[in-house]
């Protein structure tokens, strides 16, 4: 059988091979059916949050989900509700500026991302939740808002399949826009490379979690952007602002490999300041692997936050 058409197998498949099939939805919802998968067979399935309450089982659900001493009790087939897969919203912000149609692999990061944010939408709309996209550059280009309507995950993937069109990337105005408009409890996961002044993240990051958003920040780098040594003098220009530069392979190397650390570092300690979560990832390592890498992180600070609760609950815990 032929691997890109099994969704067994996907896990096993590099991303060049992945991106060979060109339509954006089919790749999503192959990635998820695959990433589904290896999730069953994974320590992470099972894990459970906060209950909340029961609701009744529907067909897709996993039948290990069910209740079975209440279906003894009730005669009724039922599956347990988790609060954090309660009344969630859902954000992606992609970021679609010039830097991201980088890449030195065959494929772009913007690419890469693409196909992340449809699987993701298409996996937390399996899990009930409402998404929404934001789309921007150097300004906000289009905003879905978060629903279940039918026909919402077309629309995602419609305006998730087109080019980069901006310039700069401007982190601040969506992150300012969905603190003001989405509701507590919400989910932001933000897709980027993040090549942008920092302080332009501090202040709307602290906003949007001082209004009870979980935030996700998944930084997307291409494997050529960790390291810079270029063999002679080169002029570059830059991707977002069209500049000149004349590059000196003696200083470049280390000053490149400085800056880089620098905003890496900075960027590290805005999101940890912050409570928000992140993941740096490179665009030549596998796609479900980034997935698998998301769940956990969260599914560990759902448990954190859970422990944290009922630590509060029994008055701080044995002393």
């Amino acid at each position: 059988m032929n691997t890109i058409n099994d969704p067994r197998h996907l896990g096993q498949l590099d991303p060049e091979a992945l991106l060979q099939i060109k339509n954006l939805e089919l790749r999503a919802r192959m990635l998820v059916d695959g990433f589904q998968t290896g999730l069953h067979r994974s320590p992470l399935h099972g894990f459970s949050v906060e209950f909340d309450e029961y609701r009744p089982y529907s067909v897709g659900d996993d039948p290990r989900s069910l209740d079975w001493k209440l279906f003894a009790r009730s005669d009724r087939y039922c599956v347990k509700k988790y609060r954090d897969e309660t009344n969630r919203r859902c954000y992606l912000l992609v970021d679609f500026s010039r830097s991201m149609d980088f890449g030195s692999i065959g494929y772009t990061k913007l690419q890469y991302v693409q196909t992340i944010a449809a699987t993701l939408a298409h996996y937390l709309w399996r899990q009930r939740d409402a998404v929404g996209l934001v789309a921007f550059d150097s300004q906000v280009r289009e905003v879905i808002p978060a629903t279940r309507r039918h026909g919402q995950l077309q629309r995602i993937v419609a305006r998730l399949d087109s080019q980069a069109s901006g310039s700069a990337t401007q982190l601040d105005l969506p992150l300012r826009q969905i603190a003001e408009t989405i509701a507590p409890r919400g989910l932001i996961i933000v897709l980027s490379d993040f090549l942008t002044p920092l302080d332009q993240l501090e202040l709307p990051t602290n906003l949007v979690r001082a209004r009870g958003q979980e935030v996700c920040c998944i930084r997307i780098l291409d494997p050529a952007e960790q390291t810079f040594a270029p063999k002679s003098a080169v002029t570059l220009r830059d991707a977002e602002t069209g500049k000149l530069m004349y590059v000196d392979p003696v200083t470049a190397s280390k000053q490149y490999a400085e800056r880089f650390a620098a905003h890496r570092n900075g960027l590290a300690a805005i999101c940890e300041s912050a409570g928000v979560e992140l993941i740096e990832w490179t665009t030549d390592r596998p796609l479900r692997d980034l997935m698998m890498e998301w769940l956990s992180s969260r599914q560990h600070r759902i448990a954190g936050r859970t422990a944290s609760r009922a630590s509060s609950r029994s008055g701080g815990g044995a002393r």
